[in-house]
């Protein structure tokens, strides 16, 4: 592959430091990992922001959490149309391989993806709207979202509210996954709905008996 270069020097310094610091005092743990295979807790549906660290707020060590990232933390209905499905793969996989016992989606203050959804849906960015754009066709998934807080007239924040809605989607698209469906009927997993504001560092959860967001 022609194209293909070095990894950059300052990539190779912050590798060695971790090789000699971190994977060391952590090394018994890695061996364990590389021989029995992982068995995670849970499953992270995060965003691609370089902002979000679900692991870091956790304080995850390897092989706690099955991470899966894309724009805006979003889960697409479930549809066996034969295409490709990151999202639906690494879902089905999660739960039906790996057994996780819970889900957790997890969405953040200040997300482009949602922000690029709300102009999308209010006319305000017609580059999304194009077919050729693989991020437009991808947050499509949140209109329904978009609609829900268009129809609140007295939303203050409607970017605040939409991010939430993203959250929300995503859980509501899970449950149309007949594995997933299954296993939470089954009491054997669980749907959880975060989100992180990313300047205070506070954590709200989602409830469903209230449909709003309250702090963790």
């Amino acid at each position: 592959m022609e194209h293909a270069r070095a990894l950059p020097g300052h990539f190779v310094e912050r590798y060695n430091g971790w090789k000699s610091s971190n994977f060391a005092e952590d090394r018994a743990r890695y061996e364990h990992l590389a021989d029995k295979g992982q068995h995670p807790l849970a499953m992270v549906i995060s965003c691609c922001d370089s902002r979000v660290q679900v692991a870091s707020i956790f304080d995850a060590r390897p092989g706690e959490l099955f991470m899966h990232r894309n724009i805006a933390n979003l889960v697409p209905p479930c549809t066996s149309d034969g295409n490709m499905h990151g999202t639906s793969a690494a879902v089905e996989y999660a739960v039906t391989a790996l057994k996780v016992e819970h889900l957790i989606v997890v969405g953040h203050s200040s997300c482009g993806g949602v922000a690029g959804c709300h102009a999308m849906c209010s006319g305000q960015a017609p580059e999304l709207e194009d077919k050729s754009s693989f991020v437009g066709r991808w947050v499509e998934i949140l209109r329904p979202g978009y609609e829900r807080v268009a129809a609140r007239k007295d939303e203050t924040d409607p970017i605040r509210a939409l991010e939430h809605e993203a959250v929300v989607v995503s859980l509501e698209n899970l449950m149309t996954y007949p594995f997933v469906k299954e296993a939470v009927a089954a009491r054997a997993l669980s749907l959880h709905g975060l989100w992180v504001n990313i300047r205070s560092g506070d954590l709200l959860q989602y409830t469903p008996e209230t449909g709003g967001f309250e702090p963790v």
